[in-house]
C-alpha cells in the first residue's frame, strides 16, 4: 500500500541531492523523501530505480521500505538528529561505575607502576580489564564526564594546582602543561589523606615541585 498523501506524479520527479546526499536535508525535507521513496517501490518501481531517482542508495531505500512495512506511517516521523546522552560510548555506564570503583584505590594496589592515576594509567586499567584501548582524546572526555579534570592554564609553571572534585570525592593535581594526577576516595578526604596524595604526587613527579591548593580542595 502506498503511504498517504502520495501522488503519482510525485514520483516522477528526480531529486538532486547535492555531494552529502539525503543527510545534508532538513529533517522534515528527509521525511517526505522518505515517504515518496517507499511510495515509489509500493507503487511497483524496482528500488534500483527508485535509488537512482531519488540520489540516495538502494540499501538506503531498503531500509526505509523495512521501516515503513513494521511501522507504518510512524516510519516517516522526523526524528532529532545526533547522539542521546551516553550512546555510542566506548564504555557501557556498568563498565564506567567498575572503573570509577577502581579509581578510588591508589593504582600501585592494583599492580600499575605509578602512585597516582594519570591519562596513562587509566587507559592501562581498561584495557587491562575490558579489552578495550582507549586513545588519549577519549581518556579525556571520560575525566569530564566523570569531573576529573583540571584547567592548565591556572597553574604557574614549575607548580602544581590541586582541586578537589566533590563528586567523586577525588583530589585533582594539575601542571601548566596539562600534566594530570588524580585520586579517588570512598569517603571525603582527611588530612592524613591529603597528606598522603601531596606525599605521592612528590614523588611521581620525580622532583621537587611547588604545590598550590585552591580553596575547598
Amino acid at each position: 500500500m502506498r503511504p498517504d498523501g502520495v501522488a503519482v506524479v510525485d514520483l516522477l520527479v528526480q531529486q538532486d541531492l547535492g555531494d552529502n546526499g539525503a543527510r545534508s536535508l532538513p529533517p522534515n525535507e528527509l521525511a517526505q523523501l522518505r515517504r515518496r521513496a517507499v511510495a515509489a517501490v509500493e507503487g511497483g518501481m524496482p528500488q534500483t530505480r527508485v535509488a537512482q531517482l531519488f540520489g540516495v542508495s538502494r540499501k538506503a531505500v531498503g531500509c526505509w521500505v523495512r521501516a515503513y512495512h513494521s511501522r507504518g506511517e510512524a516510519a516517516f516521523q522526523p526524528r532529532p538528529r545526533g547522539r542521546r546522552t551516553g550512546e555510542c560510548l566506548a564504555l557501557s555506564e556498568a563498565q564506567q561505575e567498575q572503573v570509577l570503583g577502581s579509581l578510588a584505590t591508589a593504582p600501585d594496589e592494583l599492580g600499575l607502576p605509578c602512585l597516582l592515576w594519570t591519562r596513562k594509567s587509566v587507559a592501562q586499567l581498561v584495557r587491562r580489564e575490558f579489552g578495550i584501548t582507549l586513545s588519549g582524546t577519549t581518556i579525556d572526555k571520560y575525566l569530564l564526564r566523570w569531573q576529573l579534570s583540571n584547567r592548565a592554564g591556572e597553574c604557574p609553571a614549575g607548580a602544581f594546582l590541586i582541586t578537589s572534585a566533590r563528586l567523586n570525592h577525588a583530589l585533582v593535581a594539575v601542571n601548566n602543561r596539562g600534566l594530570l594526577y588524580f585520586l579517588l576516595a570512598r569517603e571525603p578526604f582527611t588530612a592524613t589523606g591529603f597528606t598522603g596524595f601531596c606525599a605521592r604526587l612528590r614523588l611521581q613527579s620525580s622532583r621537587q615541585v611547588r604545590l598550590i591548593v585552591q580553596p575547598g580542595a
